[in-house]
């Protein structure tokens, strides 16, 4: 839940990436880190198990400028990917106003991709919330392992697979070259300050 004090002219929100591990999640936070410092408000913080796992969250507060006179930070969390973390998952949700879904686009990952979507709509639910009412975007990452000839599921059938009837903003990316990872977070952001704004009334 966005934290918007009109008092001090501020709004403040948090977007979550949210996937199977080892999908991108912490490259993509990693991405935005090292391109965008000029936008950042703090330093990146990992903490990370023995595999270089994210097990608890990245968390990069950005500072996006003014909006109807306000100024709007966005925190960044990500969540740990493993399934023995889903307490931590469903913890780093709490609060939640945007999305980003990020899919592995190995074949060999696709189950792992339809576990942790059942498992986002699931964690949202304890906490009230709807899936298919959440500003989200989808994000069909590693698409630069193409050129290694390493199976990858084509776009069409990820969308077809993922995005049927969740119908959201869908972008093939890459976490490492940074293919579309800036288009994944401004889509994101703009769907959440949206939903803000008519959640605030302004």
């Amino acid at each position: 839940m966005a934290v918007i004090n009109l008092k001090k002219r501020e709004v403040e929100c948090k977007i979550v990436y949210y996937g199977p591990g080892r999908g991108g999640k912490t490259s993509n936070l990693q991405y935005v880190f090292q391109n965008s410092r000029k936008l950042m408000t703090d330093e990146m913080v990992s903490i990370k198990t023995k595999g270089d796992l994210t097990l608890f969250f990245d968390f990069v507060p950005m500072g996006v400028g003014k909006i109807k006179g306000c100024d709007v930070r966005v925190q960044l969390y990500t969540v740990p990917g493993q399934v023995k973390y889903s307490s931590t998952r469903k913890l780093v949700l709490k609060g939640v106003d945007g999305l980003v879904f990020v899919a592995d686009s190995l074949k060999i990952r696709h189950e792992k991709n339809i576990l942790s979507l059942k498992d986002l709509a699931i964690n949202l639910q304890g906490y009230g919330l709807n899936i298919m009412k959440m500003p989200l975007v989808l994000q069909y990452n590693k698409r630069d392992l193409a050129s290694d000839g390493v199976p990858l599921m084509p776009v069409e059938e990820m969308e077809k697979t993922y995005n049927h009837q969740l119908k959201a903003p869908s972008f093939a990316a890459s976490a490492v070259t940074g293919e579309n990872v800036n288009a994944t977070l401004k889509a994101c952001m703009v769907l959440t300050l949206k939903s803000l704004k008519k959640e605030a009334g302004w």
